[in-house]
């Protein structure tokens, strides 16, 4: 008897050492480009910082000079502004797009990929064609809107419209990819409520607020979560679209974008990391905060 259950701990301790070693390559991955760079970060946080120089020990004097930072401020101002507007209409257009994509219609699959490009384009490639269409002088936006007899701005010189234009690009770029996942989500729903719903007379917008809408909803989390905090992380459209020559600049800076100044342009990496920081907690409350209310809209099966 005592052999038999040595047999068979010996059995599951393989099992489980076979199960580390092939998950171990991916915890060591997570390790070091994850988890080491974030205590990193924060260490350097509570340091001073320059160029090549060696850390020193100043405590909390780099969150002081972030709290009464008015650059950080508007930084925060401006990245809170592109989450609020980007994040919900891109994911309402990710829906309905792929709620349209879901019916029985001719070139089905080349809309799919039609609407997938953006998500598999170079950035930079992106960035110069918008940054075509939205040109003060030649750009197909302002001269499609002069056909109607309306002279359009400056699109990325004025610091009224440039954050603007940086959130349209923004919500351009995250529709493929959202649309992707939840087309996967719709596809998970069975086709018999929708048949039962039929048979008791239910219209489209009935069958979509009533099956669609509640069954898709842990999809439709999951996007909305890991769309705001790459939302809260956008810095390539700033980037490659604004410059730092451009006088507007400031008026579209993300916090991302600021982080990448004072820690590569400026070689000041103990406020810089600071504004990581920063972030980091703030990312973290929001996904905090929305993982309390999914229990308020979102149905698991």
């Amino acid at each position: 008897m005592e052999k038999k259950y040595a047999g068979i701990n010996k059995k599951k301790v393989k099992i489980w050492v076979w199960a580390y070693v092939f998950v171990a390559p991916t915890i060591i991955l997570i390790l070091l480009l994850n988890i080491w760079p974030i205590i990193q970060t924060s260490w350097y946080s509570f340091n001073e910082l320059k160029g090549m120089a060696a850390p020193r020990w100043i405590g909390f004097d780099n969150y002081l000079k972030a709290f009464h930072d008015k650059e950080l401020l508007k930084s925060l101002l401006n990245t809170f502004l592109y989450a609020v507007v980007a994040v919900p209409v891109g994911v309402a257009l990710s829906l309905m797009t792929a709620v349209f994509l879901n019916v029985k219609i001719r070139g089905k699959g080349f809309f799919r990929t039609l609407y997938f490009i953006p998500v598999v384009s170079a950035p930079a490639a992106i960035a110069m064609v918008w940054r075509w269409l939205y040109n003060s002088e030649y750009g197909l936006i302002n001269y499609t809107l002069s056909l109607f007899g309306i002279k359009g701005p400056n699109w990325l010189g004025s610091s009224h419209f440039i954050l603007s234009a940086v959130i349209i690009v923004g919500i351009w770029s995250m529709v493929g990819y959202n649309m992707i996942i939840l087309l996967a989500g719709l596809q998970d729903i069975p086709k018999t409520f929708y048949e039962a719903a039929e048979i008791d007379g239910a219209g489209s917008f009935c069958k979509f607020r009533n099956i669609t809408l509640p069954l898709v909803s842990p999809t439709l989390f999951f996007v909305t979560l890991t769309t705001f905090i790459s939302s809260f992380q956008v810095f390539d459209h700033i980037f490659m679209m604004v410059g730092q020559s451009n006088p507007a600049e400031k008026a579209a800076q993300s916090v991302v974008y600021m982080y990448y100044r004072y820690t590569f342009v400026n070689y000041n990496k103990g406020y810089g990391s600071t504004i990581a920081t920063i972030l980091l907690i703030i990312i973290l409350i929001i996904t905090f905060i929305q993982m309390k209310l999914q229990k308020k809209w979102v149905f698991y099966r």
